[in-house]
């Protein structure tokens, strides 16, 4: 299934698709991610791009590599939300807390996890949204909530000032809370 390590970009992209097909059908949706490297804003180390694709089994070893890897990360990520949960009956402002703080920690460990490469928001991003519908938010609504709070703030090859990711968190828990948060009580 691997090109010959000398051709064209475009057969490398038409195999990295064929391959993130193969890999959805028989592992499922989750699998789709496999090739979102760090370089492109991605939290995967293993591959890099089109010039990953080389010699067959090289190639072959970068790819299940690279599955593992985004494996580990999405699995880091179901247990770093189970963490930040919000608890079902708190209170507006307590509400404010936890999203709060959660979305400071995710920003966090997404400019750990891809060290602030090329497109790295876009990562935040997505752990952002997906982490608000974990929490039962429409994922229209919690894109929306996570687009007004980043609010062009994050560049690429720059991290975040620490203010500037604490600013995200306040932002996006007032809008979707209303209220302020237990620091103002």
């Amino acid at each position: 299934m691997t090109p010959p390590a000398d051709v064209d970009g475009m057969a490398s992209h038409r195999f990295i698709h064929e391959v993130t097909a193969l890999l959805a059908s028989r592992y499922g949706r989750w699998a789709c991610g496999w090739d979102w490297s760090i370089h492109n804003g991605g939290p995967v180390a293993a591959w890099c791009c089109a010039h990953s694709v080389g010699e067959a089994q090289e190639t072959a070893a970068r790819v299940v590599a690279s599955l593992l890897e985004w494996r580990d990360w999405l699995e880091d990520l179901a247990e770093r939300f189970e963490g930040l949960a919000l608890p079902p009956d708190a209170e507006a402002e307590d509400r404010s807390w936890y999203l709060e703080r959660a979305a400071t920690r995710l920003v966090t460990k997404v400019v750990d996890r891809t060290q602030a490469e090329s497109c790295w928001y876009g990562l935040c991003n997505t752990t952002l949204t997906w982490f608000l519908s974990s929490t039962g938010m429409g994922p229209e609504e919690a894109q929306k909530a996570v687009s007004a709070a980043i609010g062009g703030r994050f560049k690429s090859w720059a991290e975040p000032a620490p203010t500037v990711v604490v600013a995200v968190g306040e932002d996006l828990a007032v809008h979707l809370t209303g209220r302020g948060f237990y620091r103002e009580r």
